[in-house]
């Protein structure tokens, strides 16, 4: 029997917590006093439904996705589904490579169907669904590792931007990757759309077979994931220049397809302590430099 969710503030009494197993929310939401309550119980409500709908629908929410797969149920799952869709035949990728980002989606969207908002945000563990009014922006930090957090960029979203969701990924994150990125953040219309892109580009972020990479499976690691077999990255030696130039070039031509097909709009790519940005040239999404560690404390809300 597994524990009740737990749904509370933060010690700042302005930003939500909603936590439930493998989900963890960090809300918070901008505008008139009583909106923001109304917001709130909203979010609070729909999300104690949430991982007991993903659960019932786990076992085609784990299998490859495909265009003629079974059709999802619940409103969570469809929009993992519908995220992963573009990437399917060209590779290997399951609905739960969009799960995050879908979930905070979902829980963005009862709240402003609730309240009126003029900025609220929903971060899921670093993937990042986004509301914005006219006139209004937020500055989100990149971080390359969440054990150790150091700002490697930040981005301004601003309310004519089409961006409304974020995502990371990379092997030192929460989730599995097949590659060697220490991150691979991602921005896209939806944050379920950049989730399944950050996934996607991250994995091409690689050295096949370099012996300074170890890989296992991922069943070994745990036995009911969705990638099986398949080996993914658990740590990543030093590399030498070239080897990362390689990687590099690898990931950012998976991050200009996506580009190019209109599934993200701009990607931030970190190794080693080097980043590669790749975007849509006719965006105004700015990716910049952290400068100190007052930068880092004032913008820091998305991480892998």
């Amino acid at each position: 029997m597994r524990e009740p969710p737990v749904i509370r503030f933060l010690p700042d009494n302005r930003r939500l917590h909603l936590h439930d197993g493998p989900i963890d929310l960090i809300v918070e939401a901008f505008g008139e006093s009583a909106e923001i309550e109304a917001a709130y119980r909203a979010a609070a409500r729909r999300f104690v439904t949430v991982l007991d709908e993903l659960c019932g629908e786990l076992p085609l929410l784990r299998s490859a996705a495909r265009a003629d797969g079974p059709q999802l149920s619940g409103p969570v799952a469809r929009r993992m589904a519908e995220a992963v869709a573009p990437f399917a035949a060209q590779t290997f990728i399951t609905p739960m490579a969009a799960v995050a980002g879908a979930v905070a989606e979902e829980i963005l969207q009862v709240m402003t169907e609730a309240a009126s908002l003029s900025r609220a945000y929903v971060n899921d563990g670093g993937d990042i669904a986004i509301h914005l009014s006219a006139g209004e922006s937020f500055r989100i930090g990149m971080i390359e590792r969440p054990d150790r957090p150091s700002l490697f960029g930040t981005v301004r979203l601003e309310a004519g931007d089409r961006v409304r969701g974020i995502a990371t990924s990379g092997w030192r994150g929460r989730s599995f990757s097949l590659g060697i990125a220490d991150a691979v953040t991602v921005l896209a219309d939806r944050a379920a759309m950049a989730d399944a892109g950050a996934t996607i580009i991250a994995n091409a972020v690689d050295l096949p077979g370099h012996p300074a990479i170890a890989r296992v499976a991922a069943c070994e690691i745990a036995p009911d994931n969705d990638l099986g077999e398949r080996l993914v990255t658990r740590d990543v030696g030093e590399l030498a220049a070239y080897e990362i130039d390689i990687a590099f070039a690898s990931g950012l031509a998976a991050a200009q397809e996506c580009i190019a097909r209109g599934l993200v709009v701009a990607v931030a790519i970190c190794l080693q302590g080097e980043t590669r940005v790749a975007d849509s040239r006719d965006e105004s999404c700015r990716f910049l430099t952290a400068a100190s560690d007052e930068n880092l404390r004032r913008t820091v809300v998305a991480g892998s």
